[in-house]
Order: structure tokens, then sequence, then C-alpha cells
């Protein structure tokens, strides 16, 4: 019963309208066969409008994107393949989908042609990034308010070739977000290209980027392409751009202007089509204040700023990174994800990170060889962040100090003063008056008649209840004779 009305062509027709997915479907000549509502509603074209086209014709580019296996003579394509590409709608929208490409074959196994299942994940992703329920984007790791900002500005302006220049401090990511930025666009299926411009020997990146003919310098021996060239229907990214030298300023001017170079020593004027992303750790407007990068060049690559914070101004993602770092070491080693301890999780979350993402990344890696366990440690973290931490603790005064701080502090110093002082980040004379000013208020209670309180809420009932409480917060209160007198606590965590 089930083949008889599946038979009926109309009927196997509003079965697969009904599905939530889209259908497209092709022979080996492209010619487009089938094309279900869904799809008609995902890309805005109308049934008409593609049937009995050819699939590049009729969207006007390869729909498949990069996942397209008809591109060349003959079509290779495995039974079922799954991608993620990126196409544009009629209305000129672009939409992120999700595509599974199935072989159709005949009895001999000759292929015929091929069906696409697609649905639209644009909407999905962005009910992700509003209700912060995605780690990242596009292999960025982040759910820092910042990060969402900066995930939802690569999707706003992937789809439009103006130029990007992406600044930040070193270490922040800024590759990521040019291959981000790439990935997203409709130039996904075309190459990306990277170039450290500060890398580059100034004799040589004249040829690299634009490329050079036989003979036009000692070595030249044959025609070579450059950056831009190879980048032709994808993206070049322009690291460390401000490190290029005047003359390869006005080089790279023109070829923003116009689209067209000349290989280094030769006539032909090239022309391509590239999109351009810059990025540089220095401040691109004070450096063509000091005359050392053009203004007319900052203006051609500033056409859609990106800027990336510091990882110190989004503290909160430390935790999702290390974890993350954790998972690729184990991945990569082939052994189990370590775990992090709360104190050398603490350590590193106060830590001001002036290398960024990259130092966090190396502190993992080497804590990882260094861990002896499952567990990372304090002990484990390399000693500059260590150090750091110590060395950049808030000075406190007489009046900043109170109980719960000196009392850690005596602990872990195990009663030494100095040390104490220097954990707490004051002068060994501070301490001491401190601790003579306690002594000085616990004696005139005693003259009042009040029940004696030892200095520093009786540091050896501390030190007891510390030693057989540990890893647990204790509340230890004291009280006064006079039950009128306010209650004192001391929360101590251990």
């Amino acid at each position: 019963m089930l083949e008889e009305i599946i038979s009926y062509a109309h009927n196997l027709e509003r079965v697969l309208d009904n599905l939530k997915e889209g259908i497209i479907a092709h022979d080996t000549n492209r010619r487009i066969f089938y094309f279900n509502q869904e799809a008609e509603k995902i890309t805005g074209y109308a049934k008409q409008d593609v049937l009995g086209k050819d699939c590049h014709l009729a969207f006007g580019k390869p729909f498949c994107g990069s996942c397209c296996h008809f591109c060349g003579d003959r079509p290779v394509i495995g039974d079922k393949e799954e991608c993620i590409t990126h196409i544009q709608t009629r209305q000129g929208e672009f939409r992120r989908i999700e595509m599974r490409v199935t072989a159709m074959a005949d009895n001999q196994g000759e292929i015929l042609g091929v069906l696409a299942a697609f649905r639209d994940l644009t909407g999905i992703l962005n009910l992700q990034l509003k209700a912060e329920k995605s780690e990242g984007f596009a292999d960025i790791i982040g759910q820092d308010v910042k990060m969402l900002e900066i995930f939802q500005q690569i999707r706003n302006i992937a789809a439009y070739d103006y130029p990007v220049h992406i600044s930040g401090e070193t270490g922040t990511g800024k590759e990521l977000v040019a291959a981000a930025l790439h990935s997203e666009s409709p130039r996904s299926h075309g190459p990306f290209v990277p170039i450290n411009c500060g890398a580059l020997p100034e004799a040589l990146i004249e040829s690299e980027l634009f490329g050079h003919v036989k003979g036009a310098f000692t070595g030249a021996i044959r025609d070579k392409k450059g950056r831009f060239e190879l980048a032709d229907g994808g993206t070049v990214f322009l690291d460390e751009v401000a490190e290029l030298s005047k003359p390869i300023q006005v080089k790279l001017l023109r070829f923003l202007q116009e689209g067209e170079f000349e290989r280094l020593g030769g006539e032909k004027t090239i022309s391509v089509n590239v999109k351009v992303i810059s990025a540089t750790n220095k401040d691109l407007k004070n450096e063509v204040r000091s005359n050392r990068f053009r203004d007319d060049l900052y203006y051609r690559l500033n056409v859609i700023p990106i800027h990336l914070p510091p990882l110190r101004e989004r503290k909160s993602d430390i935790p999702l990174l290390i974890e993350h770092f954790l998972k690729e070491a184990a991945r990569r080693n082939g052994q189990k994800p370590r775990r992090i301890s709360i104190e050398a999780l603490s350590l590193m979350t106060a830590y001001r990170w002036p290398g960024n993402v990259r130092e966090l990344q190396n502190a993992i890696q080497f804590a990882v060889v260094k861990s002896q366990g499952n567990i990372i440690r304090p002990e484990d973290i390399p000693i500059e962040i260590q150090s750091d931490i110590h060395s950049v603790k808030p000075r406190h005064s007489v009046g900043k100090l109170n109980d719960f701080i000196v009392t850690s502090a005596l602990e872990r110093s195990g009663d030494n003063k100095v040390k104490a002082a220097n954990l707490l980040g004051v002068g060994r004379a501070t301490l001491y008056r401190y601790l003579k000013n306690r002594e000085q208020m616990a004696g005139n209670r005693k003259c009042r008649g009040d029940r004696p309180v030892a200095p520093i809420v009786n540091m050896a009932m501390n030190y007891a209840a510390a030693s057989m409480a540990r890893r647990s917060a204790i509340s230890i209160r004291t009280r006064s004779r006079d039950l009128s007198r306010p209650r004192a606590f001391l929360f101590l965590s251990i």
C-alpha cells in the first residue's frame, strides 16, 4: 500500500513539500529537476525560476559553495557528505546552512545526479548568541559579553567585501577573527591567505605580495605569483600591517583603490578579486601621527574596524579557555583531560595576562607537562605567574587590614611576621602596629571586665580549626559577656 502511494509522483512531491528541510536535486549536467517548498522559503527563489536551469547559473554561483562537487569536468562525490556553508538569498541576505549531499545512482552504480537536503542555521545561531549559550563562534572561545558583541559583529559584516581592520594586543586572536570573517562570508569557498608583514624581509616583501617575473632580480629563475594573486576569489589577511615600509604602502594603496597591480619587474597589469583584512597590535592612528604610516592607506584599510579586548578585560572567559586548552592537550597527547584545582584557577584568574590568550595557552601546556597527577595545582603553574601575583598585591594601610586577611597571612607564613607582611603587601612596621593595636584593644576589654578575647580572634583557635576543617568554610563566633554588645563573626576559607 505504501509503495502504491509513493509511486504517484504528486504524492511523493507532497511528502517532500511537508519536510522541514530544503530539498534540491539536479542531474550530472547540474540541471535542477526538484526544488521543494522549504527550499523556496530558505532561498527566496520560486520553483519555476530554477527548475530546468544550471544550478550555478540559477543562483549566480555554486549553490553548495565550497561543498560543490560539480565544479570540475568529472563529479567526485561519496555516498553521503555533510558540510556547513553560506548562501545568498534572492533578497540579498546571507544565510548559514547545514547541508547533506547524497549521490543518486542507477542499478549499475552510475551517478545520475545529487540530492541535497539543507536547513537554515542562521536563526539558531542568533538565539544562541542572544541567550549566551554558545561557548564560542567559528573556533573562537568566549562567552563574555564583549566577545558576544564581537561574534555578532563578525556575522553582520562578513557578507560585505569592504576592508576590515582588526586591532588588539598581541595574542588576542586577531587571525582567528580574520579566518572567521572569511569562513562566514560568501568567499568561504575561496582561499584564505594570511601574510605576516613583520616576518617578511624588506628585500622580498614586494615579491611576496605582488609576485615577480623571471629575471626581475638575481635568483628569479621563473615567474612567481604573489599572495594577492594566490588569494583571488578569496580573502587576504595582512597581519602586522603597520610594519610595511612606505614604498610598499604606496603600492598597496593603489591596489586597494583599483584592484590592480604589476608583478615585480613586469609590465602586465593583473586584476584580482580579493577581500582585504588587516590587523596590528599597534595604534595605527598614532603611527599616522608619527608619520610612520600613510593616512590615506589608514582610511582605506580602516573602513570597518574591529577591536579585540585583552584577556584581562574578559576574565569570565578564563575558566572556559582553560577547559578548552586542557581538552586540546589531552586530545593531542592521547591522554585523559586533566582538571585544575580551585587554588590554581584563582591564581590564573588574578593574573593580568599581558600575552593574552596565547600566554594562557602556553601556561596550560607547561602545567600539563609539569603536573604529576590528574589535577593541576598552583605549584604546576609557571613561576612568573606565581611571582607576579605576589608582586602586584595591593598595599594595605593599618586601617584597611582586618582580622581575616591578617590571620590568613600569618597561617600561610607559619606565623612568620616578615613573610606575612610581604603577603599582605604592607611594611613590617605596619603589621606590627596593627597587632599592637589589637593587643591594646584586648587589654582595654579586660580592664572593663569583659571576657578576654585574644588578639586576632584567638589565633590558636583559628589554626586548630583550620587544620581540622581543611577545604571547608568555618564560622568562628566570639560572644561578649554583655549580650547587648554586637556579635563578631570570622569566616575562614581554607
